[in-house]
């Protein structure tokens, strides 16, 4: 058993060819990094993996360390990555703008803002065509829960169990994911509802999502049926009924949840969902910050594969390829709430940052990134398929796009979460072999597959390979 676990092990996977050749690294040694990491940097900011990797360089879906091994990057700076990193194009206009001008506030107009919100606000349905742009997405929803207070004058915002928006003071009371909660009052005026979580919720069947894989639950429902979305609704209105005031401010949404490890509710339960708010005098909020700008492939916003739109859209993250930048766009009626009185942000909508901004959308277009997401997501997510259908500890393989997770359990009747060393484990185990992988979920059981847009199906064969390698290992370390 030993020998054979050995052997496995050795087992390489072939990394897909990189005509990129990174820098000489020639700042400090690798130990006196961790010293500084250690002495003068907040060990909130913690890092990821038994030995941390001190990252050096990056071209589009690849990251190399100090010493100058090559990785499969597929987390993407926490989904933040859309176009590539150092894309050329980005990294040109950037260059261009650095040398014209970086900051004036937007108190001037400068042309870059006024460019950057026709183009935004371009590819939005009508009638979402006001930007007010910010640094971050905890900024952007936090904007975006003032504003439905002041529009609605109601204060109660809903939003689901699993949920991450943020982590400032503000957006914490809809965050519902327990480790990022500290023990201060917040989340006032914020309420949580049951998450219609088709794999791991009490009810959920073998046709529910908008994925081309669906969970291992059976169902008896006949076609256009999903007694699992009724269930979940009555759910909804339980809490309406239940929570909340009889009029609210607000629902906000991911349309497809992020953090808790691309958790993906029935068809058709957004749709029913946003009636509900909209008949209790509320505005829907979707927060597109991980699922924006073409990366669910099928559309370039993530609300529209739910038929639905918003009155409030929260972006960051792929806004800027990396580059610290966000925006909430809603009505001209929902913006005028907030021109009442005074309310700036001194870095939104810098010219830097609108001019990185367009040029992560040109090369979206220019690039056909959606459609990469779309074709090359498909095929990612039914190849991880057959790992789930192979190993029981893969529960569930789900997602849209470049939008992945996959569930890992002790089996797949019980549900019941891997362990964390063991997830750990195989998590180390990929890094190991050359590919990043994000974690998520409540417990940490979900391991988050979102990389630059750019990746290749021949990048997707080496992911899966490693993975499965791993999976292996892991399955003859058990042993």
């Amino acid at each position: 058993r030993q020998q054979k676990w050995k052997r496995t092990v050795s087992i390489q996977a072939k990394m897909p060819p990189c005509d990129f050749v990174p820098e000489k690294y020639q700042s400090y040694p690798y130990e006196h990094m961790l010293k500084i990491r250690e002495q003068n940097i907040s060990p909130s900011l913690r890092t990821f993996y038994k030995k941390p990797l001190l990252l050096h360089q990056g071209h589009m879906q690849w990251l190399f360390d100090y010493e100058g091994r090559r990785y499969l990057d597929l987390f993407a700076g926490i989904v933040t990555v859309s176009v590539g990193h150092c894309h050329p194009k980005v990294t040109m206009a950037t260059q261009k703008q650095l040398a014209r001008l970086w900051h004036t506030t937007n108190i001037y107009m400068h042309p870059s803002i006024q460019e950057y919100a026709e183009k935004l606000t371009s590819l939005l349905p009508d009638p979402l065509k006001v930007v007010y742009l910010t640094n971050s997405g905890s900024e952007a929803n936090d904007l975006a829960m003032f504003m439905a207070r002041l529009y609605t004058r109601n204060f109660d915002i809903i939003s689901f169990r699993g949920a991450y928006h943020g982590g400032s003071p503000y957006t914490l009371g809809l965050t519902s994911i327990g480790p990022y909660k500290h023990g201060v009052a917040n989340g006032f005026g914020c309420s949580t509802t049951m998450l219609p979580d088709v794999f791991r919720g009490p009810w959920g069947g073998s046709n529910c999502r908008d994925s081309p894989v669906q969970t291992v639950r059976k169902c008896s429902c006949s076609e256009g049926v999903c007694h699992a979305n009724d269930q979940y609704i009555e759910q909804f209105k339980d809490t309406l009924n239940t929570s909340v005031p009889k009029m609210i401010a607000g629902f906000i949404t991911e349309p497809i949840q992020g953090v808790n490890g691309a958790v993906q509710y029935p068809k058709g339960f957004l749709k029913e969902a946003y009636r509900l708010v909209r008949e209790r005098g509320g505005v829907c909020i979707s927060d597109e910050v991980q699922t924006g700008f073409g990366r669910t492939g099928s559309h370039f916003w993530g609300f529209q594969t739910h038929d639905v739109v918003p009155d409030v859209v929260t972006l960051a993250k792929g806004i800027g390829n990396g580059f610290p930048m966000a925006a909430v766009v809603t009505t001209k009626e929902i913006a005028n709430s907030l021109a009442q009185n005074l309310h700036f942000n001194t870095f939104g909508g810098s010219p830097l940052a609108c001019v990185v901004g367009a040029a992560v959308l040109d090369a979206i277009e220019e690039d056909c990134l959606q459609k990469n997401s779309e074709e090359v997501g498909t095929y990612m997510l039914l190849e991880l398929a057959k790992l789930r259908d192979k190993f029981e500890i893969v529960g569930d393989v789900r997602g849209k796009g470049l939008m992945i997770g996959i569930e890992m359990v002790t089996d797949k009747d019980s549900r019941h979460p891997l362990p964390a060393e063991e997830i750990s484990q195989i998590w180390e185990d990929c890094k190991d072999m050359g590919v990043l992988i994000g974690r998520g979920g409540l417990y940490s059981q979900t391991f988050r597959i979102k990389p630059p847009m750019c990746i290749t199906k021949k990048d997707v064969d080496f992911a899966v390979e490693v993975i499965h390698t791993a999976l292996e290992t892991h399955m003859e370390r058990a042993a």
